[in-house]
Order: structure tokens, then sequence, then C-alpha cells
């Protein structure tokens, strides 16, 4: 069990918990109720296995790649380090998918084929990022698609599948939980410059360097807190969303270790502290948005 929890990553979850707490909110807040508990919970446990699978289908295929070798800085990948065959890492990648799928037909049942049709796009994203020919996190587009489908589609799609319809709130919101989604990943490239670099993994830190790289994680974060003020703003609050302002100060060890530190273990602990920062942001937005709704 601590070989497929190491597997699944779950420093990476906030990423997917987060877009379903706030998409969920921004409906509370609009209707003063939460429509549809069944579909929140298949829209939470869909979004956790997409990223599960997505991580495991990531330690496949890097192992397969040879990106993963000895001298990683990051945390240990199962497959590559042999404590999970290469067979069984595919069978729970594919079980993972599975089980988010599952998901997605009963939130289709709920909300339509556009649901559907969310999902594929969204397991396909998962695959192809590592996976199959062309993998797009190896020409350094992994940030941009973090940013589309744990920011924009997971938020909206969490409203959408409560009130079937999109609006401004939720998708202001979601630049911000895209932004700390995205930094995350920003955090995880930059450790790994040295290593990707010589697999020939061209994330977009090792194809604008560590320096620039660094910047793009504090753009982010001003991103983050940015878009909320600015949100709230154009729609006319509800003003207690501003509570996730309250976790900027959790932003501060992470950046200081990305913009001054080159070692595995300060970078593993700002990516962990990364996570933690979207978490806090993401669970204080929602709190504000259900208080005053």
């Amino acid at each position: 069990m601590r070989i497929w929890l190491a597997a699944s990553r779950p420093r990476t979850l906030p990423a997917a918990v987060a877009p379903v707490l706030v998409g969920t909110a921004c409906a509370v807040a609009q209707v003063g109720e939460l429509p549809r508990l069944g579909a929140a919970l298949a829209a939470l446990a869909g979004s956790i296995f997409i990223q599960i699978g997505t991580n495991l289908a990531n330690d496949y295929s890097d192992a397969k790649r040879g990106a993963d070798t000895a001298d990683r800085l990051g945390p240990v990948r199962v497959t590559a380090s042999g404590l999970a065959a290469p067979q069984r890492v595919l069978t729970a990648t594919w079980v993972a998918f599975g089980i988010a799928a599952a998901c997605g037909v009963y939130l289709a049942t709920v909300a339509g084929w556009v649901i559907i049709a969310i999902g594929v796009v969204s397991i396909l994203a998962g695959v192809l990022y590592t996976g199959g020919p062309r993998p797009y996190g190896y020409a350094g587009l992994g940030e941009l698609f973090v940013f589309l489908f744990f920011g924009l589609v997971a938020v909206n799609g969490s409203y959408y599948v409560q009130l079937e319809r999109l609006d401004l709130l939720p998708i202001g919101l979601s630049v911000g939980v895209g932004a700390l989604a995205t930094a995350i990943l920003v955090v995880n490239n930059v450790r790994d410059i040295a290593t990707d670099e010589r697999a020939g993994k061209l994330t977009l830190a090792v194809r604008i360097g560590r320096e620039r790289a660094r910047r793009l994680y504090l753009a982010l974060l001003v991103v983050a807190y940015l878009a909320l003020t600015v949100t709230l703003a154009a729609d006319g609050g509800p003003w207690a969303a501003m509570l996730g302002a309250l976790s900027a100060p959790l932003a501060i060890k992470p950046l200081r270790s990305v913009q001054t530190r080159t070692d595995g273990p300060a970078l593993n602990g700002a990516l962990a502290g990364t996570g933690s920062l979207l978490g806090a942001y993401s669970l204080l937005v929602a709190a504000g948005l259900v208080i005053a709704a």
C-alpha cells in the first residue's frame, strides 16, 4: 500500500480536489443551496482518479522513455526504481481511469452527454502528457494543459454538473485555481531541469531556463490572488470569498525555496508547500462562497 500511495503522488492531489470545491461552492453561492450532492461527490471522485491515473501513466511512461534515472531529485518513481512491475503500473493506470469514467457516466445521466466529452478529453490529456508518440509534456506544453484542465475545465465542469450553465463567477475563479495548480508543475519542472534536459524531456522550464521559470512561478502566484479580486469586483461579490487571500502567507516559504534553491529536498518541500497553498486557497474561497449563500 505504501508503494501505491507513493505512486499516486498525494502531494499533487490538491490540484484535483481544489477545482471541485470551488466550482461546487460557486453553485451554492448562486442558488443558496447545493443542488446535487451526488453530482458533487461524483465530480470529486472523478477528478481525484483522473489525477491518480495521470500520475501513474506519467510514472510508467517516463520510466519507459528513460526520463526517470537514479540521479533525479524528486521522490522515488515506482516503475523506474523497480518497486512495481511496469505492467502492474499500467494496469493500475487504467483501473484509476476506469473509476473516473464510471463517475463520468453517472454525471452524464445528471447533466447530459457533454460531461462524457469532457471526461474523455481529460483522460486523453492525462495519458498523452508523457505517453503516446508525441507527449506534450516533453514539448513544454504541460503547464498550459494543467491550467486548462485543472483550472478552467475542472472548476467550470463542477459548476456545470450542478446548474447546467456557465457564469462569470466560476469562470473568473477558475483562473486563480488553474494558476496555482500550474505552479505545482512549475516547481516540479524547475527541480528536474538537469535530469529532464539530459533525458531529452524539453519541459517549459528546460526551454526557458531556471531564472525565467522562477519568475513564472512568482507570476502564477500573483495571478491567483489578482484573479480572485478582479472576479469578485466584476461580479459584485460575494466578497466573503476574499477569505482566500488569508492563504497568502503560505506562499512565502515555497516561493523563497523556488527563487533561491536548487537542491532536491528544498524543492520537494516547495512542491508540497505549493500543494498546501492551493488547498488552503481553494478551501477558503469555497468557505467564503458558502458563507455568503
